[in-house]
C-alpha cells in the first residue's frame, strides 16, 4: 500500500484528526511497516483502532500524542463499552494502546509509557471449531478421489490441504511459500509467521506425497511465464492468494458429510487439536504453530480437555 497519497493512507482520516496526531501516527505507520514488518491487514487495524482513540481524547483536549495519560486511555475504554463494543474489542484496542504508547516513549515521543499500566478485559475464547479425526480424514480422501476428474487444480488443492493440516501453518505463511521452501528431505517447510520470525514446521510421508505430485505434475500445467518461484499458483499462473485458499478450504469441507464448515484457520486448529489428543506436549505445539505465548497455544487444551470430559461420561461405567 503507498502512502504517497493521502487519500488512501491508514492514517488519512478527512481532517477529523489533528496535525499532530495525523504525523505521529505517519510515522508509527512507517514503525510498523518497515521495522515491525507487519501485514497491510495488521497495520490496518492498528491504525483503525489508534484513530478512534486520538479522536477521543483530543475530545478530551490532548492535541499531542505525547500527552496521553492513564487517566484518557481508561476513558477511551470506558467510552467504548457503554456503547456496547464486545470484551474482544475491548482487549484488543487496550493492547493496540500499549503497543502505540511503549513505542512513543521508546522514540522519546513521550516522558514514559503511561499504557503500560492499562488494564484490560479478558477475552472470553470460544472454544475453535475443529474437525474430528475421521472428517479430517473423509476430506483428504474425497479430495484425493476428485483428482480425477479435477486434475490439476485437484493435485493443488489436495497438497494444500495436506500441508495445512499436516503442518498447522497460517493460511498467509502458506500463500508466501516458494518451491525451495521445501525441504523434502526433512519432510519440513520453511515459513516467515508474525514480524517475519522464521521457523521450520514439519509433516508427514501424506502431505510430502501430495507435494510430489502437484510439483511435477500439477504445477507445470498451470505455470506461466510470470509464476516465479511460488510453490502454489492458481488457474492464471500467478502466486495463489489467501482469498482463493479460503474458498478452496470451504468448498472441499463442504463435500464431508456432517463436518463443520471451516476455513484455513480452523485446518490450523484441527491441527493443533490432533496433535494434543495424541500426545504431544503443549510446548511442542506451541513451536510448530510459531505462537509467541504459551498462552496462546493453550485455548487448544480446553478443547481436548472437554472431548476428554465428553468420552469419559459416555464411557465409565461410574461417571
Amino acid at each position: 500500500m503507498s502512502t504517497d497519497d493521502p487519500s488512501t493512507s491508514p492514517t488519512a482520516d478527512a481532517g477529523v484528526l489533528g496535525e499532530t496526531w495525523v504525523r505521529c501516527l505517519g510515522d508509527y505507520e512507517q514503525h510498523l511497516r518497515g521495522e515491525r514488518d507487519l501485514s497491510e491487514h495488521s497495520i490496518r487495524a492498528y491504525l483503525a483502532d489508534l484513530g478512534g482513540l486520538g479522536r477521543h481524547v483530543e475530545r478530551l483536549g490532548i492535541r499531542d500524542p505525547g500527552d496521553l495519560d492513564l487517566r484518557a486511555l481508561r476513558s477511551y475504554l470506558a467510552n467504548l463499552q457503554t456503547r456496547g463494543k464486545a470484551r474482544t474489542t475491548l482487549a484488543r484496542r487496550a493492547t493496540s494502546a500499549r503497543v502505540f504508547t511503549a513505542w512513543l516513549a521508546r522514540t522519546g515521543r513521550a516522558p514514559s509509557d503511561t499504557g503500560v499500566q492499562l488494564a484490560s478485559p479478558k477475552q472470553h475464547r470460544d472454544l475453535p471449531a475443529a474437525l474430528r479425526v475421521d472428517e479430517a480424514r473423509d476430506l483428504l480422501e474425497t479430495t484425493a478421489a476428485a483428482i480425477e476428474f479435477d486434475g490439476p487444480v485437484g493435485l493443488r488443492d489436495l497438497a494444500i490441504l495436506e500441508l495445512l493440516y499436516a503442518s498447522g501453518i497460517r493460511v498467509g505463511e502458506l500463500v508466501g511459500l516458494d518451491a525451495d521452501d521445501v525441504d523434502r528431505e526433512r519432510n519440513v517447510v520453511r515459513v516467515f509467521g508474525k514480524g517475519r520470525k522464521e521457523r521450520s514446521a514439519p509433516f508427514g510421508r501424506p502431505a510430502a506425497a501430495a507435494l510430489d505430485a502437484w510439483t511435477t505434475a500439477g504445477r507445470p500445467a498451470l505455470a506461466r511465464p510470470g509464476s516465479g518461484a511460488a510453490l502454489f499458483i492458481g488457474m492464471r499462473g500467478g502466486r495463489i492468494d489467501q482469498r482463493a485458499v479460503r474458498r478452496i478450504v470451504h468448498e472441499r469441507i463442504a463435500a464431508v458429510d456432517g463436518a463443520p464448515d471451516i476455513g484455513p484457520h480452523g485446518l490450523r486448529h484441527t491441527a493443533a487439536t490432533h496433535l494434543l489428543e495424541g500426545g504431544a506436549d503443549l510446548r511442542s505445539v506451541q513451536e510448530l504453530l510459531g505462537h509467541a505465548s504459551l498462552a496462546t497455544t493453550q485455548i487448544y487444551t480446553h478443547l481436548s480437555t472437554e472431548r476428554l470430559r465428553r468420552a469419559y461420561h459416555l464411557a465409565h461405567p461410574r461417571a
